[in-house]
């Protein structure tokens, strides 16, 4: 197969190792790491870059992202397929599965996290899960006490994020190292970072099992979602199916 791949260049270590050992002729484009800063600005984005590459050349357009707070819904194939992970976002690609996502982030799924990809590109090096933003639960303590008062503000918080509790010399930020990419001395450089700051270092070990699966053209079901030319993407918003085709005529 002929394979197109648009991904966050956060991944573009993970995304070119798996190119060069997958059977397919692979063509890679990343996009900026900032991008995700806006969630339409950024579906608009890969939608022109799918737009651009539906001209027939390829097999499968391949997406290196998750729902990424919406930006990849409503994302629509052309005259060709799309495949995309079944995951809320990139933290689940740089772990290797939805279901090491679900054992380390549900308690929290905003928890910070950062790995090489992040620090090096860019000027934030720590990135918070999109899953917050995706749910339309994006809202600030503040924001909830304007509405609600402090009382129900805190309870909202605590009940949404456990960690929320925590003081903030006390916050969790986690580096997630991925085996086969894992390069010079970020993870310490991060880990004197929070200590300075009194933050928990956490490291969690990252795989590229989920990146190379898509690569190399295994899109099995309960991992992927396969688009059809014509279908659109739809945020379903759980912990397992998190994506699914639109229904038609929708």
């Amino acid at each position: 197969m002929r394979l197109k791949v648009i991904a966050c260049e956060v991944l573009t270590r993970e995304f070119c190792l798996c190119a060069a050992s997958s059977p397919h002729v692979v063509d890679l484009e990343f996009t900026q790491k900032d991008a995700h800063e806006n969630s339409a600005a950024l579906r608009g984005l890969i939608q022109e870059k799918i737009d651009g590459a539906s001209e027939g050349q390829y097999d499968a357009i391949l997406l290196g992202y998750g729902l990424c707070g919406n930006g990849t819904v409503g994302l629509v194939a052309r005259s060709t397929q799309l495949v995309l992970p079944r995951a809320h976002d990139c933290c689940t690609l740089f772990l290797g599965s939805r279901l090491k996502f679900k054992e380390h982030f549900s308690q929290n799924p905003s928890q910070p996290f950062t790995s090489v990809g992040y620090m090096e590109r860019g000027d934030s090096d720590v990135r918070t899960s999109d899953l917050r933003e995706t749910l339309g639960l994006n809202r600030t303590f503040e924001e909830y006490a304007a509405l609600y008062g402090e009382d129900n503000a805190r309870y909202i918080m605590e009940t949404l994020y456990p960690a929320f509790t925590m003081d903030k010399h006390g916050e969790r930020v986690v580096f997630i190292r991925v085996p086969e990419t894992d390069t010079g001395d970020w993870a310490a450089r991060f880990q004197e970072k929070a200590e300075r700051e009194g933050k928990e270092f956490v490291e969690l070990e990252g795989s590229i099992e989920l990146i190379k699966r898509l690569v190399h053209g295994q899109w099995g079901p309960e991992e992927f979602l396969v688009v059809p030319p014509g279908r659109e993407i739809e945020g379903v918003y759980d912990w397992d199916e998190i994506c699914r085709l639109s229904q038609e005529g929708e």
